[in-house]
């Protein structure tokens, strides 16, 4: 691979599609050639998110009118049952990162279930990598497609799979209560989003039935080596970007709260982006805003046998641009954290 990689953003007028591209102007090594947003194809990238007015991108275009022969790899950020169909007609010369939920979930019938449709591209789904990245850099290396994890699955799947792994907790009775920003709704208008609504407000959401839980147990399972089933709640709270899951789980006897937190560490000793807190100060959304960093915290519960691990991300970045660059930084062989450095936003 030549020193840039020229990439395509598909789906550039969405949340997630202008935080990849905030990332890939940082990058040392992505050269951004073509930008697609059907609805707003003709305008500049300034025209849709201002804070990328001066920043020199190509005008958006319609995924039809993009010279793939002219580019390395492509992001996908396009809506879900939308992106099979478009990678089925990519050349297969090229590296797909699509961060759409088309691929993660290797069950078509748990795909079907899950989304409401049959899956159009099985072929395609059969050799995707799931790309929590921590946890597949050697196939990621030998892919030419990644299924970007979710937002909500990722900071679960962080915390608990060495755990379960270890035997270290129970893998029944997992309760995972977690808490997003309101830009992990998506950009297109909503009436619960408006301000007066979602303001000074905390509500939860599509409870026992969201669509990340088959992703979250997909993971947990193959960890423990047997059928996981979590308890999950979403919530949403008045925030902009920023997601907290606080779990709740059951030790294995002979397992305390310094054995799991020991694990954690040990097994992320060397992650450029998890970071095991053992201070025993709960971790906290701050931490990670706008970074590509997922923080993690154990915690002793006042019932005996009982632990509560707090795992928090950014969901624009860690849950989703973040972690794609990630991706392909492993797949293209360069240096992972490459255009990843940024510190927190803080205030």
């Amino acid at each position: 691979m030549e020193t840039k990689a020229r990439i395509a953003v598909l789906g550039g007028s969405g949340y997630t599609g202008a935080e990849t591209l905030r990332l890939a102007l940082g990058h040392p090594n992505l050269d951004v050639r073509h930008i697609t947003a059907d609805r707003h194809a003709g305008k500049r990238m300034g025209d849709v998110f201002p804070h990328l007015g001066d920043a020199g991108l190509p005008a958006l275009i319609k995924i039809g009118d993009v010279p793939f022969d002219d580019v390395d790899a492509v992001f996908c950020c396009l809506p879900h049952a939308t992106t099979q169909e478009v990678v089925k007609a990519l050349p297969g010369h090229l590296k797909v990162i699509d961060l759409s939920a088309d691929f993660r979930l290797k069950d078509p019938a748990v795909y079907e279930h899950a989304y409401g449709r049959p899956h159009g591209a099985l072929e395609l789904q059969a050799e995707a990598v799931y790309g929590l990245t921590e946890h597949a850099r050697d196939a990621l290396r030998q892919t030419r497609l990644v299924a970007v994890p979710g937002c909500y699955p990722t900071g679960p799947q962080l915390a608990l799979k060495p755990l379960l792994a270890a035997q270290a907790i129970e893998d029944d009775g997992i309760i995972i209560d977690a808490k997003s920003g309101a830009s992990g709704a998506g950009r297109s208008l909503k009436e619960h989003l408006l301000l007066a609504e979602l303001l000074e407000g905390f509500q939860s959401y599509a409870i026992g039935t969201h669509r990340h839980i088959p992703e979250i147990e997909q993971g947990l399972s193959e960890a423990a080596g047997e059928p996981v089933r979590v308890s999950f709640t979403p919530h949403l709270v008045p925030m902009s970007r920023g997601l907290l899951s606080t779990i709740y789980v059951r030790e294995k006897p002979g397992s305390d709260r310094g054995d799991l937190e020991q694990i954690l560490g040990e097994h992320y000793a060397d992650e450029p982006f998890v970071r095991v807190r053992t201070d025993g100060v709960a971790a906290g959304t701050h931490e990670v805003r706008g970074t590509n960093r997922c923080i993690i915290s154990v915690h002793a519960d006042r019932r005996h046998g009982h632990a509560i691990i707090v795992a928090v991300i950014d969901n624009l970045m860690k849950g989703a641009a973040g972690q794609a660059v990630q991706d392909l930084n492993v797949v293209l062989g360069f240096d992972e954290t490459a255009g990843l450095g940024a510190t927190a936003l803080f205030p």
